[in-house]
């Protein structure tokens, strides 16, 4: 099939290449376009095609034109045996990857890429496209960890995890709703803080019965901030249960603890210039990283800029 220059709108989109990787990512993104009742658009990038005509013979492993269609129609054809019924668009496109889902990332409902784990304790480590995809997506992208099994291989636990640090997170707070109410699970609000006022030297490692007092006083500040940011979507989604809980220490390691009992973790991406490119913050890299479960991202412009302009050329990994 030609690839579809306008595409549907409001849609799921997702990136193949022929890998198993790529198919546990078409496989979330079906499920996720039948839970939406939205159409599913499956991308095949070919960024050869794009490169100045030289006059060389290409090489002998390079695919067609007609190579890369097929790829992308196959891989449609799958989404349509998972989810009979699903209106399925399969395109094929001269770009890389990560410039195609960012730029498809601007009209769709939300975009899906898989990741390639690597094996070993030190994590199944996200690859480097779905990092340059999460940097700069201008809408929410769903991250599939490749160590994962299908959705209906897993144990369901009905519960959406959010991470929540404050009133700048509400684009997150209410996609965490909504997404709890087309799953009918419940949601999860967790707000890390850490308790910053420093025990005078010599005082002993148990704290004093003020210092106690003080910690239960910015622990119950802490959960009414967090209740506050969440108050004005509990009225408008009246369905879904939701609680707030709070840990005080890192953000990254709670979520991705947390992530074990969760069918999915929401969170903001505030986005910040390193050196070179746009960068992740710590918390969000370690979720891509780390969590147990799919990790839906939901992008935070900051100072008016939006992260998916330059199609997520030149990123550079946050650590």
């Amino acid at each position: 099939m030609e690839a579809n220059a306008a595409g549907p709108r409001g849609h799921v989109a997702v990136g193949v290449d022929g890998s198993r990787h790529a198919e546990l990512a078409l496989e979330q993104a079906a499920v996720e376009a039948r839970r939406r009742g939205v159409p599913l658009e499956v991308v095949h990038g070919r960024p050869w095609a794009a490169l100045p005509q030289t006059g060389a013979e290409p090489a002998a492993h390079t695919p067609s034109r007609e190579d890369a269609r097929a790829l992308a129609e196959s891989a449609a054809e799958h989404a349509r045996r998972l989810a009979p019924g699903l209106e399925v668009v399969a395109s094929a496109v001269d770009e890389d990857a990560p410039g195609a889902l960012v730029r498809l990332s601007h009209r769709a409902a939300v975009t899906v890429v898989g990741s390639r784990g690597l094996g070993g304790f030190t994590g199944l480590l996200l690859g480097s496209v779905g990092l340059r995809v999460a940097a700069h997506t201008a809408g929410p992208l769903l991250v599939v960890r490749g160590d994962l099994p299908p959705e209906r291989n897993r144990v369901p636990h009905d519960t959406v995890l959010l991470g929540v640090e404050g009133e700048a997170d509400a684009d997150a707070v209410d996609l965490a709703f909504r997404e709890a109410a087309a799953r009918q699970a419940r949601l999860v609000a967790l707000h890390a803080w850490v308790y910053r006022h420093l025990a005078p030297p010599g005082e002993p490692l148990v704290p004093t019965s003020p210092r106690r007092e003080d910690i239960a006083r910015v622990a119950r500040a802490e959960t009414a901030a967090a209740e506050g940011v969440l108050d004005p979507f509990r009225g408008r989604h009246p369905q879904v249960r939701a609680e707030v809980r709070t840990v005080n220490g890192g953000a990254a390691p709670a979520l991705v603890e947390a992530s074990e009992a969760a069918d999915v973790v929401v969170v903001a991406v505030h986005r910040r210039r390193g050196r070179l490119a746009m960068r992740l913050g710590p918390v969000v890299h370690s979720l891509l990283h780390h969590a147990r479960c799919p990790v839906l991202v939901v992008p935070v412009p900051l100072g008016g800029e939006r992260g998916g302009d330059d199609g997520g050329r030149g990123e550079e990994e946050a650590t």
